[in-house]
């Protein structure tokens, strides 16, 4: 090959180079102050200039960090805190002063893009849920008072815990008490206001309280071979997109497609007590780092392939007042003293020289599937759901003795296992024998919502349910 053409190919690949990490979506970061050894607000701005974070959530309008964020470039997003919510549904003079002292009162020059009304409300003790949807109607029309409603987006940020469902990620669907009295005027207001649905998203805990059912791999966006939705068919690569996705497929079962997602929290702990499985320092930078290379280089999730998202991480700072086990205290990107925790990239050009972790040890493989972890007995079963509807469980028994290939010649009159001569064992009886037959593949499972796994052996009456293909 000569100079000439060297020099152009090399042009070419430079060119895919930078578009392979163009149109991404984007990365901010919490800033919570629940501390007595943080810096001050000034460098605070400067450090997160100095990485390259150009977006920040705080959890309250605290005027000492809006006027430090004032001409920085910095985008803000702003908490109406959950003890507020009363005040500002009862009284419209309230919302409408509470935006003239904490938002217009700084912006321009301090770029609040958002206010984020409340934080994770339906998990909150005080009972605040009632308030959420005429509080953001209020705020909302204290900013087209001050004619910000177009720069200033309002929404509020929701736990998994909101769920009724979240696995596998096709049946995810709201808790049916909050479904019409908050949801769908949530939805509407959001629409009605080109807002996006703020979430809360952790795999973190999701991992911790079932390590020997998922994989760490998956759970950190490390290479692993996926989890198959078994509802639409979808290759899951990370517990991260299967979580989104839940929600994305709850609002779709509302006939709200179009609303699109803002991760306002995520996050892992660099340390935890001895209970707290995966907080670690390797773990909290295999997340983080992965997650933003996974954010800025533009990859969708499974059921919203163009979807870019924005993503706030959890937090800059770890924050030694936080009460709780000691993972709350250490999920900072940062010590006070404003060194890094872990050494990862929070830009594009970062990544450029910062490879993906995929960690060290390779999680246990069979056949190139992702199985599903046994328990310290290292046994699972499959059993039927009792909460699922008739109609459901039959369809799942059709299903496994027809389609599925499972041996239900034991739960046929006369059989072993004939009695109890119930809907629910002879389903139990067919679901596991499908499930050992998979090799206990993670998904097999599930049955439309109609199955779940034990670790404990089933019987029912005098059929123990069998371990093994």
């Amino acid at each position: 090959m000569d100079s000439d053409s060297l020099c152009r190919f090399s042009s070419i690949l430079l060119l895919f180079s930078i578009l392979s990490f163009a149109d991404g979506g984007l990365i901010g970061v919490n800033y919570g102050r629940v501390a007595d050894n943080l810096p001050s607000a000034t460098k605070v701005v400067r450090l997160l200039k100095s990485q390259g974070l150009d977006r920040v959530k705080v959890y309250d309008a605290d005027p000492a960090v809006l006027k430090s964020l004032a001409n920085s470039g910095v985008k803000v997003t702003v908490n109406l805190p959950n003890e507020l919510l009363s005040a500002s549904a009862r009284r419209k003079s309230f919302a409408f002063e509470w935006v003239q002292q904490n938002v217009a009162a700084y912006h321009p020059e301090t770029e609040i893009e958002a206010i984020a009304v409340g934080n994770e409300v339906f998990v909150d003790t005080h009972n605040t849920t009632r308030f959420l949807i005429p509080a953001m109607y209020n705020i909302y029309g204290a900013l087209v008072k001050y004619n910000l409603q177009n720069e200033v987006k309002i929404s509020s940020p929701i736990a998994l815990s909101a769920l009724q469902n979240s696995y596998p990620s096709s049946a995810g669907a709201f808790r049916r008490e909050l479904v019409d009295s908050v949801f769908k005027p949530m939805l509407q207001f959001l629409r009605k206001t080109g807002s996006s649905l703020m979430v809360n998203v952790y795999p973190f805990f999701a991992y911790e309280s079932n390590a020997e059912v998922i994989s760490l791999d998956y759970a950190l966006l490390r290479e692993n071979p996926g989890v198959v939705d078994a509802g639409n068919g979808l290759r899951y690569l990370s517990l991260f997109d299967a979580q989104v996705d839940a929600v994305f497929a709850a609002m779709s079962a509302l006939k709200y497609d179009d609303i699109p997602i803002i991760v306002t929290e995520t996050g892992w702990p660099s340390k935890g007590d001895t209970n707290e499985v995966g907080a670690s320092v390797e773990n909290a930078a295999a997340y983080n780092g992965n997650l933003i290379r996974r954010v800025l280089t533009g990859a969708g999730t499974p059921l919203r392939p163009k979807a870019n998202l924005t993503v706030y991480l959890f937090a800059l700072f770890n924050e030694n007042k936080k009460p709780g086990p000691t993972s709350e205290r250490n999920f900072g990107l940062f010590y006070p003293d404003e060194t890094k925790v872990y050494d990862i990239p929070f830009t594009i050009d970062g990544l450029k020289n910062k490879p993906k972790d995929n960690g060290i040890h390779a999680s246990p493989m069979n056949k190139g599937e992702q199985r599903i972890s046994t328990a310290a007995s290292g046994q699972m079963w499959c059993v039927a759901n009792s909460m699922a509807a008739q109609e459901k469980l039959q369809l799942g028994l059709d299903y496994a003795c027809g389609e599925g290939g499972a041996d239900c010649h034991p739960i046929q009159p006369g059989s072993i296992c004939y009695d109890p001569n119930t809907l629910e064992a002879h389903a139990s009886y067919a679901f596991n024998n499908y499930f050992q037959k998979q090799g206990r593949v993670m998904g097999s499972c599930y049955f439309g919502g109609a199955a779940y796994v034990v670790t404990q052996q089933p019987r029912y009456g005098d059929c123990a349910l069998p371990f093994g293909n």
